[in-house]
């Protein structure tokens, strides 16, 4: 899909912004840059669609030299989506949408179809499309300017710290959002960031750039595992849960199968019923199929016990909630910084199939961390001193 060929970007006085790059991205990909500032990795993006041209080297996109291609022509083939968003605010959100396809000339029945059928992806309304950018919040623009680079159908879109400017919770959602849309749409992805947990959320693989050069390509997993020199080793940080628990990397290695479930029509006496024998204080919500619907809990149910006979009454909606598919460390992550007690899962058709706790993440780290010892034999004062010093 993309490839580069000891690729260099030379400015005036010899300084090299970029320094031999060559790097091999496959169709569908999700590819991050990331390193400190200065390290080259938003030249290197401007390259792949000329908005800087190499000093030296090749650059192909689909077999192609993008030297030999029209930059106009190129450009438009080509999605794009900046931090600043960008969108025209003198325009609808539908003309925003089609800007790259009116360029291109398409009739006016398929860009209407196109930005009804793109709106929907991001779970905004299609009157949405009718307002200009300003009646939208800073997330909804966001998430137009990624259906802007989608809108013309192109292959390839480059991400400029897309959600750098948005607060964390936003940021959270639409990098879940879009992670999601990437692979049910196959786009191949050049995204660069500063944010290391931005990058091992959302990559495939990561480019870790300084000074202009490589000094990693690989997955994740495999940099968090193996970093290739102290200055990956630095830049990453540590991440003792995967270090501990190296064969742990999936939300179905760990959940608890039996999540404790009511149906929306049951009454509240049923779930204070079944809260009490189950010995928890809240019920996953769902429906005759086991989709997940939302939530309930002692607190909900005791403010409303006047006026609510029946699970639906008091049922909250907006749950969060990870695929079994998903990995460990950004389920750990949602837990430990939003302060979830529980996070439930569901597999593709959005059907219960378990639940995370923040108790049976404890459970991992105490035997990665102790579980090995339980057969040795250790006079207690050596004991005590291993207990003392794992918990510092």
């Amino acid at each position: 899909m993309l490839r580069f060929e000891h690729v260099s970007k030379t400015y005036k006085g010899g300084k090299k912004a970029v320094d031999d790059l060559n790097l091999n991205i496959n169709q569908g990909e999700f590819i991050c840059f990331i390193g400190p500032s200065g390290c080259g990795k938003t030249t290197t993006m401007k390259m792949i669609n000329r908005l800087i041209d190499p000093s030296e080297g090749k650059i192909f996109v689909d077999d192609k030299d993008i030297l030999q291609e029209d930059p106009v022509k190129l450009r438009r083939s080509i999605g794009y989506v900046i931090q600043q968003i960008g969108l025209m605010p003198h325009m609808t959100i539908r003309e925003n949408i089609v800007l790259v396809p009116k360029l291109l000339k398409w009739p006016e029945d398929k860009k209407n179809e196109r930005a009804k059928e793109l709106i929907k992806l991001v779970d905004l309304p299609e009157e949405y499309l009718d307002r200009y950018p300003y009646e939208l919040s800073g997330g909804q623009q966001q998430r137009i300017g990624v259906l802007r680079a989608l809108a013309a159908e192109q292959n390839l879109i480059l991400m400029d710290e897309p959600f750098g400017a948005l607060d964390p919770i936003t940021r959270d959602t639409l990098q879940e959002e879009f992670k999601n849309l990437q692979q049910e749409l196959g786009k191949t992805i050049i995204f660069v960031t500063h944010d290391m947990d931005e990058a091992i959320k959302l990559a495939d693989r990561i480019v870790i750039m300084q000074a202009g050069k490589v000094v990693q390509f690989d997955t994740p997993d495999e940099i968090l595992r193996h970093p290739a020199n102290k200055f990956v080793e630095e830049f990453i940080g540590k991440d003792r849960l995967i270090e501990a628990q190296p064969n742990v990397t999936k939300v179905s290695q760990i959940m608890n199968p039996n999540p404790v479930s009511i149906t929306a029509d049951k009454s509240l006496q049923a779930a204070i019923q079944l809260m009490k024998e189950r010995r928890v204080d809240t019920l996953l919500v769902v429906d005759e199929q086991n989709i997940l619907k939302g939530f309930i809990d002692v607190e909900q149910i005791d403010s409303q016990r006047r006026t609510a006979t029946s699970v639906v009454d008091i049922l909250e909606k907006n749950v969060f909630y990870v695929k079994e598919d998903a990995l460990l460390r950004d389920t750990i992550q949602r837990i430990l910084k939003r302060g979830y007690k529980y996070v439930p899962v569901v597999d593709d058709k959005k059907r219960l199939v378990g639940i995370v706790t923040r108790a049976s993440l404890v459970d991992m780290v105490y035997d990665s961390i102790w579980g090995e010892d339980e057969e040795q034999t250790e006079s207690p004062d050596a004991e005590k001193a291993n207990v003392s010093e794992g918990g510092e």
